[in-house]
């Protein structure tokens, strides 16, 4: 093979090589996307779990957020918390405001117990595809699948199945907020709540839509929509929707009023000190008053 043609052919491509590296030197230059330097600082300092606790899709979109918003009253890293934000606002230069911690609550008591099996399900161990297919293994169709998606969700370790009651339970110093099991639960039974002074809560375990004697038939422990909640309530924190009851959290004072009268022990109380034994009058009546209302 001719010398001469070899070196003609390694020039011609050296040439368009240099000329290709030109033009896509130009193009970028024409095309580059500034992108602010406080956003890779930002980013640094967040946690980096990519959880989308915070709605953004990943630490990345959080940092993207943070920069370009006026201020950051809105936003909040629910893994990072408070201190994690402390550090955004100083890299930014804006004021870090102070957010509620939430946690993660199990609104379904329907335990083994209270709420029978009256069919066994033999298919794959997943809620999503127990949930597309037929309402559950028990008589409520709003309750608890029991199959453990939300576990499966949560990066933090915070949740597990209880085995004696079937129901999930989460780790309040585990949890983090970020809402996983929330999207994880196709029954829609998993909300954030504020945590609350000292993590004590009250809410309504039981997210049943069916009328209270049908509801009571199913699971002994369900909402029956009776309405003597919201009647106790001072602070017009409660109310019935749908046969339901629901405590708005950001009025409830946690005076327990509400889940002393509840006749079917379905507002829950977390982390309070034991109540006064009551006499045995009382708890006669109300042992008795479940019945009394099923009945009517």
């Amino acid at each position: 093979m001719d010398f001469s043609f070899i070196m003609i052919t390694v020039a011609a491509l050296a040439v368009t090589g240099l000329v290709a590296a030109v033009i896509l030197y130009f193009v970028s230059q024409k095309f580059k996307v500034f992108e602010d330097p406080r956003i890779g600082e930002v980013e640094s300092v967040l946690p980096g779990a990519n959880c989308g606790g915070c709605g953004f899709p990943g630490c990345h979109g959080m940092a993207c957020a943070l920069v370009a918003a006026d201020d950051l009253g809105s936003l909040s890293c629910p893994v990072g918390g408070q201190a994690v934000m402390a550090q955004v606002a100083t890299i930014l230069g804006k004021e870090a405001v102070a957010a509620a911690p939430k946690v993660a609550v199990v609104r379904c008591n329907g335990t083994c117990e209270a709420r029978p099996k009256t069919l066994e399900y033999d298919g794959a161990k997943s809620c999503a595809i127990l949930a597309a297919n037929f309402g559950g293994e028990t008589n409520c169709s709003y309750g608890c699948l029991g199959c453990g998606d939300c576990v499966g969700a949560c990066q933090f370790g915070a949740i597990r199945m209880n085995a004696t009651t079937g129901l999930p339970e989460v780790d309040d110093e585990k949890c983090v907020a970020c809402g996983a099991c929330v999207k994880a639960c196709p029954k829609s039974i998993i909300e954030l709540r504020n945590k609350g002074p000292k993590s004590r809560r009250l809410f309504v375990s039981c997210v049943n839509k069916d009328k209270g004697a049908v509801a009571m038939k199913a699971c002994k422990n369900a909402c029956i929509g009776c309405g003597k909640c919201v009647k106790e309530c001072q602070f017009d924190a409660i109310k019935v929707e749908n046969n339901v009851a629901y405590i708005d959290f950001m009025k409830c004072r946690l005076c327990r009023k509400c889940s002393a009268v509840c006749p079917t022990h379905a507002i829950h109380e977390t982390n309070f000190p034991p109540r006064p034994a009551a006499s045995p009058d009382v708890k006669a009546a109300e042992a008795a008053a479940p019945a009394q209302t099923a009945n009517a």
